[in-house]
């Protein structure tokens, strides 16, 4: 009997593949299946960025000047957990994690720190947040105010993507329908305050890390995604304004041609989903996306071997069309990555942009019948997937039914079923092991790094305005039981130099905390 072989997803792969697709579609027209742009990567290379934070605002700035001479082109920054979920440094749930596993953001002032010398009109910043997404782009916009810079030029992106938190990472604040509430209230703000920024990153990267195959992270991804245009249209936003400035984040596998074929699959599928809601410019029925390498294909045992891993991944995402790109250290399965391992991370896009040959053509994998027979069924089985989740009522619902947690919860457990059996082998984990000693370099983050924080609240808290901070929150509050854009209220705070979390408290007096599934 014949062996069976299968992607990563379950799509078995034929032996050989001999029937051409018919390849009428061109990139930069719909439905964008080759890519985006016309001539993608030959004018120009993607955007080579670094994801960065932690410890201090001080710390992390030394770091981001190193990564701009080094040669990134934009900023990737990572947030601690106390940050991430509107906790200062000083309050007791932040004990243990301040500085840890990105940097500590408590006020306008770190924020001033963080970007010392760093002009924000010339350089692209990406901020992976969430629930306090509201509050780290207040926080960007009032630093771009005081640089004196023209908020009409300033570029990034947030992240933004609650829904994914609910189904696969946990950190949230607010029940669903308020967190919607602030995502379309930045949605509003942005389209007319800061039109360059990219108001959310719908994120299949986390999805992917908890353990969804490719298929599970495309669908569950453009459901969000989904979702989050027909909130905004409820609230009565033009699609053709708002949807120009949302894009995705991506993970990147090591099984090559099956993640081109998703990155191919998703251009395709979603410039068919803005297009039924309405989307009539093609820039609002375009799919922009992020990718970075994933970090849960990282090993701990012979670690070097990752730097190869990433090096495929790279290629998967270049080779799929991506418009930028975070290549993972090859030490993140241990620590925080130090400055050698973020270099060759690096230097690993610079030598497969300006080396390989992968740039000189648009979508080089096109009419291969292998690629294109695989983007057509990864499309096909996402599609089935959507439908499910539409028939259930939408992600908000499918989320709150358990389904998508359930979906990717039996992935994983497939995936580490397989390696435990040795069906999947993981080079130096289940197969071609060696005795190891550790020699890797370990970035380490002190815990005084708490302290530190917590004597720069104390100083800043005895030096503001305490009554204009006061009236800030205060407004805001009032604000948070209307149906009044929240965003301008929340720029006020933070130029007021409200906290984070005196913020993120005052909006959980009034909507409360959400407990989980």
């Amino acid at each position: 009997m014949e062996k069976k072989i299968r992607t990563d997803s379950g799509i078995e792969i034929q032996p050989l593949y001999t029937r051409p697709v018919p390849m009428d579609e061109v990139p930069g027209s719909f439905p964008f299946t080759r890519g985006i742009h016309a001539s993608m990567y030959r004018d120009k290379l993607w955007t080579m960025r670094q994801y960065a934070g932690f410890s201090t605002a001080e710390e992390s700035n030394k770091r981001y000047h190193y990564l701009l001479g080094q040669g990134v082109m934009g900023l990737s920054v990572a947030f601690d957990l106390p940050t991430q979920i509107g906790y200062d440094s000083d309050h007791a749930m932040a004990e243990g994690e301040v500085g840890k596993v990105g940097v500590a953001i408590d006020s306008l002032e770190d924020m001033e720190v963080l970007f010392s010398r760093i002009d924000l009109e010339k350089v692209s910043t990406s901020m992976t947040i969430n629930a306090t997404a509201y509050i780290l782009l207040a926080l960007y916009i009032a630093l771009a105010k005081k640089q004196g810079a023209d908020l009409k030029k300033i570029s990034g992106t947030i992240q933004n993507d609650i829904l994914k938190e609910y189904a696969a990472r946990g950190t949230f604040i607010y029940p669903p329908k308020p967190s919607m509430r602030l995502i379309t209230d930045i949605f509003d703000y942005c389209s007319r305050e800061v039109p360059k920024w990219n108001t959310i990153s719908i994120s299949g990267y986390h999805i992917r890390e908890a353990g969804a195959n490719a298929v599970q992270e495309l669908a569950f991804t453009l459901s969000n995604g989904k979702a989050y245009l027909q909130a905004a249209l409820e609230k009565g936003l033009d699609i053709n304004v708002f949807a120009k400035r949302l894009s995705f984040f991506f993970n990147a596998h090591n099984h090559l041609f099956e993640e081109v074929a998703k990155f191919r699959a998703a251009r395709n599928m979603w410039a068919h989903i803005t297009k039924s809601l309405g989307a009539t410019d093609p820039k609002a029925q375009m799919l922009r996306f992020h990718t970075q390498t994933g970090g849960s294909t990282l090993t701990a045992q012979q670690p070097h071997n990752n730097i190869v891993r990433v090096a495929v991944q790279t290629l998967a995402a270049t080779l799929g069309g991506t418009q930028s790109l975070h290549t993972n250290g090859f030490d993140e399965a241990i620590s925080l990555p130090t400055e050698s391992a973020a270099r060759i991370a690096l230097r690993t896009q610079q030598i497969i942009g300006y080396e390989s040959g992968v740039a000189d053509t648009v979508d080089p994998l096109g009419g291969s019948y292998y690629v294109e027979a695989l983007t057509r069924e990864v499309e096909t089985r996402a599609w089935e997937l959507i439908e499910k989740i539409d028939a259930m009522g939408g992600a908000v619902s499918a989320i709150e039914q358990g389904f998508v947690q359930d979906e990717i919860a039996r992935s994983a457990y497939q995936y580490q079923k397989e390696i435990e059996t040795g069906e999947r082998v993981i080079v130096g984990v289940n197969k071609f092991t060696v005795k190891e000693e550790a020699d890797t370099e370990v970035f380490r983050i002190d815990d005084s790094i708490r302290k530190l924080q917590s004597e720069k609240l104390q100083s800043l808290r005895s030096r503001r305005d305490n009554a204009k901070a006061a009236a800030a929150l205060s407004a805001l509050e009032a604000a948070a039981g209307t149906t009044a854009n929240l965003m301008p209220l929340v720029v006020d705070a933070v130029e007021a130099y409200c906290t984070l979390g005196e913020i993120a408290d005052t909006l959980r007096k009034v909507w409360g905390e959400y407990s989980g599934i």
